[in-house]
């Protein structure tokens, strides 16, 4: 087994164990280490499944999707709209800390570390999981789309209901894969500064989560990250 797959924590290997056997999960793996051997590629190959190891799979209850990784200095760690700690927050998260506001009253937090989300069932999960610094969407249609629409599709499978949370016409276009008779779907425009304010701004979309989960017995999210 390639230390990619071995990279991957151990309940996301089980549940995805036909998906990373196929011969083009070892391409995509074999394409991505060599870019890394001649550019400069975020997240870092530790931080690359980061997402998967704070929110194991039997513990998700929030789905929220994005789409390839920041591609400035410092800022991708494996999930999707979090950056570093003690990095400054990009404009989409900026604006998602707005609507955090709007929303629940939560201030903006002294850090756009979303970890804390990640640990209470909140998977941060983009549908590209690298891309060359400075280039963004450098890594799209390599292969990241294929494997993480299967993760998406073992989360839809569960009989056990979860919220998924499609921001944008490239999140949306992943609805087909979601049994929206047994799970939540919220969305809305994308929180990017050239979309928010034609749909993402007085969505709410943090009290939604809360009130879906309510609704099927589980635990709110916490979103105070301070």
């Amino acid at each position: 087994m390639n230390s990619d797959v071995m990279n991957i924590p151990e309940t996301w290997r089980d549940i995805l164990k036909d998906e990373l056997r196929q011969p083009y999960f070892s391409e995509l793996a074999r394409f991505v280490a060599q870019e890394r051997q001649n550019h400069r590629i975020f997240p870092s190959a530790e931080d690359l499944y980061s997402a998967l190891r704070h929110t194991p799979f039997e513990q998700v209850n929030v789905l929220l999707l994005g789409q390839d990784p920041y591609h400035d200095i410092g800022q991708a760690h494996g999930m999707c709209f979090s950056v570093r700690q003690g990095t400054r927050p990009p404009p989409s998260l900026v604006n998602i800390f707005k609507e955090l506001k709007t929303d629940l009253g939560i201030e903006t937090p002294s850090s756009g570390c979303l970890t804390k989300w990640a640990d209470q069932g909140v998977l941060l999960l983009n549908t590209v999981l690298t891309v060359r610094a400075h280039e963004p969407q450098s890594h799209k249609a390599i292969g990241w789309e294929r494997f993480t629409d299967a993760i998406i599709r073992k989360i839809a499978e569960r009989r056990d209901p979860v919220v998924f949370v499609l921001w944008g016409a490239a999140a949306q276009k992943k609805e087909p894969l979601i049994d929206f008779a047994r799970h939540t779907i919220i969305k809305s425009a994308h929180p990017s500064p050239l979309s928010a304010r034609n749909g993402f701004f007085g969505s709410r979309p943090f009290s939604k989560i809360n009130a879906a989960l309510r609704a099927v017995g589980k635990n709110e999210v916490d979103w105070k990250l301070d």
